[in-house]
């Protein structure tokens, strides 16, 4: 169980920080190797609707080892043999079900391939990303099952707490699901995370800021944030040039500045894990190029924590809702 985070001026991180964590859980250097076991989403296959999110393309974030055609098996091998060259330190590795809608299968075949990733002796746990709508209670009672022997997170691509938005967007779900996938998660004692994307079409700097509140209200273990990108191809990059009074395409200080001031109305008791996503340059349809790596941009935001003399939590009121 970890210890609640809270901050003291003049002591430790000024954010409750998932890297420390992690690391202190392991008690040495973990990697996490991309896995695509060839899911489909429901709002691609019909089910829901077709053309995925409007954001939305898989490519962009997926590292090359990582294609459907390999088993489960050799992606891990492959992974750790790329991941070896950028981090010598590593000793084990989690596996992080990335591409796509990973719990969007019958249980009995997904079971098989978490067991398969987890028979890796290199492996020490399951990061297991999928979307609020997909999962089912059957599959969440055998993952508590499994978290017992194996470190396993779930982690909910929720992106906004704005039905509107939402729809805009093409996700096929509404926040009252994602509050319910984030619940039925967290009363089984699995780690939760949650994904958020800034700058979506018709969200303002304050709507942003404000949400902070109903997030703090999820029994959450983590969140990742992002910034739009907007990548060639996809149906944003189109409403983008069609409607670009209806974005706010942030630049890195307006940014930062924005995150910080999320940060700042969240609960103390999340660990932040990601703050920026970073797609290929050559995939980008984006007038903005930051020039950083995601971990520079990271060191800026903890830079201007301390310049700001401020921290996660400082504005958060716990049960203002």
């Amino acid at each position: 169980m970890r210890e609640k985070y809270k901050y003291e001026p003049g002591r430790g991180r000024r954010y409750n920080s998932y890297a420390d964590w992690f690391g202190s859980l392991f008690g040495r250097r973990v990697q996490k190797v991309s896995i695509n076991a060839g899911f489909t989403c429901p709002n691609r296959d019909g089910t829901l609707g077709y053309g995925g999110c409007t954001y939305c393309s898989n490519d962009a974030f997926i590292p090359g080892y990582c294609t459907p055609d390999k088993s489960i098996t050799d992606q891990i091998e492959q992974g750790i043999a790329f991941h070896r060259r950028r981090y010598r330190r590593a000793e084990s590795y989690i596996a992080y079900f990335q591409a796509y809608t990973n719990t969007y299968a019958e249980t009995g075949r997904l079971l098989g391939l978490y067991e398969e990733a987890l028979r890796h002796p290199a492996v020490a746990g399951l990061v297991i990303g999928t979307r609020p709508d997909c999962v089912s209670s059957d599959l969440l009672d055998r993952l508590e099952v499994m978290a017992r022997d194996s470190f396993l997170m779930i982690e909910y691509g929720i992106e906004s707490v704005s039905d509107k938005t939402l729809e805009r967007i093409n996700r096929g779900h509404d926040f009252a699901t994602a509050i319910r996938a984030v619940e039925d998660a967290a009363a089984r004692g699995l780690n939760t995370g949650a994904h958020l994307i800034f700058g979506l079409p018709g969200e303002s700097r304050q709507q942003i800021t404000e949400s902070a509140a109903q997030i703090s209200s999820l029994p959450l273990t983590s969140l990742k944030i992002r910034q739009l990108q907007l990548i060639k191809g996809t149906a944003m990059a189109d409403e983008y040039r069609e409607m670009p009074d209806d974005f706010d395409l942030y630049s890195l200080e307006e940014y930062l500045d924005l995150v910080i001031s999320f940060c700042e109305n969240l609960s103390p008791g999340i660990m932040i894990d990601r703050i920026s996503g970073e797609a290929p340059p050559a995939m980008l349809d984006d007038p903005r190029d930051w020039h950083l790596r995601s971990n520079e941009i990271f060191r800026l935001f903890e830079q201007q924590l301390d310049e700001r003399d401020t921290w996660q939590g400082r504005l958060y009121k716990q049960n203002r809702l």
